[in-house]
C-alpha cells in the first residue's frame, strides 16, 4: 500500500513534453510509481479529475528570508504552488554576520523581511541560518550566498577599497559558503556596501565557486543604465568562468527590449546564462535605495545620523529631485511605525502634500522617522512590455515578492505564478502550459541545482503541485494585493500535503516537510 496516490490527473512532468493521463504514487518523501494505479491501494487519495498535476514550482527570486524562519506557512506563496523558495537575493540577507553585524543587517532589513532584534538567535554563518528553517517551515529553501554580507563581514561597511588581505578573506568566505551549500554568488550592486565593488573584486570574488558551477545571480548595477550593468555581469562571469544570472530583468521601451534581447543572444554565446523576472511592469524597492550611495558610509546604524548633516542632506535632496521619478506614481506600500501608516497606500505626492514640505525634504524626513523601513511600489508602464521576457528560453520564474502583512505591497508577491499560467497562458498565449511549467519548475531546479526536483518522475521528490487550468488566475491587485489566487486545489512538500482543496493544511506533523537544500546535494 503506497502513503498517497494523486488519482485521474492531467500530468504536466516538466520537461516541456506534451501532457497525459497519469496517476501519480507516492511513498515517504519520492515518487516511487507513474501510470495506471487504479488497482493500487493508498492511504490517501487525492482526486486530481479534470486538473493539472505538475511539479512545485521554483522561486529564484523573493524576499522570503526572515519570514520563512517566523511564518511556518505563507499561504500568500503556497497557493500559487511554490514548494521551494531560493533566498538571499540582491546580496542582502541574514548571513553570514558576526555578532555586530548582524542587528545592522537586521535594521536595514525590516522593510524586506520579517526580522526585530529580538529575532535573532546567535547565528552567525550561512549553514546556521539554514538548520534553523529545516523542517521548521512548510516550503523547501535553499539560499545564495550574499556578497555584501560577505564584504561587510570581512571589510566593514566603508567606502574604501578592498585591499589584497582582505581580498583573500572575502574569498575563503565565498568557498566557504559554497561549502555550506551555497548556488553561488548573490549580488546586488545598487545596494549598501556591494556598490563600491569594482568589477576586479567581484571576478576575484567568484574565482572560488567556479569549480563546483556556482551561479553568479546579479541585481546589476541599473543605476548605471541597463546595457552598461548587464555588459559588467556578462564580464564578470566570463572571466571567472561562473554561469550568470541576472535578476528581475526588464526594459523600459520596446526599443530598449530590442537592445536587451540583442544583448541576452550575445551573452549566450560566452557564458551559460539565464534570468528571472516577474509578469508585472512596475516594481518594488525601499525608499532609502533612491539615496545616494554615500549615505552607506556608515553602515544602517549610521544613515540617520548623515542625513543631519546638512552638506549630506543638500546632496540627498539633489539626488531625489534628479531621479526622473514621477511621485504621482509611486505609492508607499509599507512603513514601521503607527503614525505613519495611514499613509499606506497614498502616493509619494500626496504624502508630500499631506506634510507640507518641499519633496526632497519631505521625503528625507520619511526616511529619517521610520529608520529606513519604508517600502514603496512603482507603478508605471504596460504589463504586456514583459511578455518578450517571459517567452525567452533564458526564463525562468522569480517574484520578487515582498511580504508585509497589513499592507499595501506589489501584487507580485501573492499572484506572479497563477498570473502567468491563468491569464497569460489560457488568455493571450503567450506560452503553452507545458513550457510555462518547465519555466516554473524544471528549468530553475535544473539551473539552481536542487537534485532531484523540479520534474514528476519515479524515485524524485515529491513536490508536486495540482490546479485547474481553466480555473487559476490571480486576484491580487495593485489596490487590493493581499488576495490570494484562485485554482491551486493540492500543493505536496517532500511528499506531504500542505495544501489540500484550496485551503492550507492545519494538522501538519510537528516537523514540517520543508528542508533547507544544498547546492546539487
Amino acid at each position: 500500500m503506497l502513503d498517497l496516490i494523486i488519482r485521474n490527473g492531467t500530468l504536466i512532468d516538466g520537461t516541456k513534453q506534451p501532457r497525459y493521463r497519469a496517476d501519480v504514487g507516492i511513498q515517504g518523501d519520492r515518487i516511487v510509481q507513474i501510470g495506471d494505479l487504479s488497482a493500487t491501494d493508498a492511504s490517501q487519495i487525492l482526486d486530481a479529475t479534470g486538473k493539472i498535476v505538475a511539479p512545485g514550482f521554483v522561486d529564484v527570486h523573493n524576499h522570503a528570508d526572515g519570514w520563512l524562519l517566523k511564518i511556518p506557512h505563507n499561504f500568500s506563496k503556497t497557493s500559487q504552488g511554490f514548494t521551494t523558495e531560493v533566498i538571499m537575493a540582491d546580496g542582502i540577507s541574514y548571513a553570514p554576520v558576526n555578532p555586530h553585524t548582524a542587528y545592522e543587517w537586521i535594521y536595514y532589513l525590516r522593510a524586506l523581511n520579517g526580522l526585530s532584534f529580538e529575532d535573532y538567535r546567535g547565528w552567525q554563518s550561512l549553514s546556521d541560518y539554514t538548520a534553523l528553517l529545516d523542517g521548521t517551515n512548510v516550503q523547501n529553501s535553499i539560499a545564495h550566498l550574499p556578497y555584501a554580507n560577505v564584504r561587510t563581514l570581512v571589510c566593514g561597511f566603508g567606502d574604501s577599497p578592498v585591499d589584497d588581505y582582505q581580498l583573500q578573506n572575502i574569498c575563503k568566505e565565498v568557498a566557504r559558503g559554497m561549502a555550506e551549500g551555497a548556488v553561488g554568488l548573490s549580488t546586488g550592486l545598487d545596494y549598501i556596501s556591494q556598490c563600491w565593488a569594482t568589477t576586479d573584486e567581484l571576478v576575484a570574488a567568484c574565482r572560488p565557486m567556479a569549480a563546483q558551477g556556482g551561479l553568479y545571480v546579479t541585481h546589476a548595477r541599473y543605476k548605471l543604465g541597463a546595457l552598461d550593468a548587464l555588459r559588467e555581469a556578462l564580464e564578470i562571469g566570463r572571466r571567472a568562468g561562473v554561469p550568470v544570472h541576472i535578476s528581475h530583468l526588464k526594459a523600459g521601451t520596446p526599443r530598449d527590449t530590442e537592445k536587451v534581447m540583442a544583448f541576452i543572444e550575445e551573452a549566450r554565446q560566452e557564458v551559460s546564462f539565464s534570468f528571472d523576472v516577474y509578469p508585472y511592469m512596475p516594481g518594488s524597492t525601499m525608499l532609502n535605495f533612491l539615496l545616494p550611495y554615500e549615505v552607506w558610509r556608515n553602515g544602517p546604524f549610521g544613515v540617520i545620523q548623515q542625513l543631519r548633516d546638512p552638506r549630506v542632506r543638500a546632496r540627498c535632496a539633489l539626488t531625489l529631485e534628479n531621479t526622473g521619478y514621477d511621485f504621482n506614481a509611486i505609492h508607499i506600500a509599507w512603513v514601521l511605525s503607527k503614525a505613519n501608516s495611514i499613509y499606506q497606500g497614498k502616493t509619494l505626492a500626496e504624502y508630500i502634500e499631506a506634510v507640507k514640505l518641499p519633496p526632497a525634504e519631505a521625503l528625507l524626513n520619511l526616511v529619517a522617522e521610520e529608520n529606513l523601513a519604508v517600502l514603496l511600489v512603482f507603478n508605471g508602464g504596460e504589463d504586456e512590455a514583459v511578455a518578450p521576457f517571459i517567452q525567452h528560453p533564458c526564463y525562468m520564474i522569480g517574484t520578487d515578492g515582498i511580504y508585509q502583512p497589513d499592507s499595501v505591497i506589489h501584487p507580485r508577491q501573492y499572484g506572479s505564478a497563477p498570473r502567468i499560467l491563468g491569464p497569460w497562458v489560457r488568455d493571450h498565449k503567450f506560452l503553452t502550459l507545458e513550457e510555462a511549467v518547465y519555466k516554473l519548475s524544471a528549468f530553475p531546479a535544473e539551473r539552481f541545482g536542487l537534485k532531484e526536483r523540479g520534474v514528476v518522475r519515479e524515485g524524485w521528490f515529491a513536490d508536486l503541485v495540482v490546479f485547474d487550468a481553466e480555473a487559476i488566475h490571480d486576484r491580487a491587485t495593485f489596490q487590493q494585493p493581499q488576495q490570494t489566487a484562485t485554482g491551486v486545489e493540492h500543493v505536496l512538500v517532500n511528499g506531504v500535503p500542505i495544501v489540500r482543496e484550496g485551503a492550507p493544511v492545519g494538522d501538519l506533523p510537528p516537523r514540517l516537510p520543508g528542508r533547507s537544500l544544498r547546492f546539487k546535494q
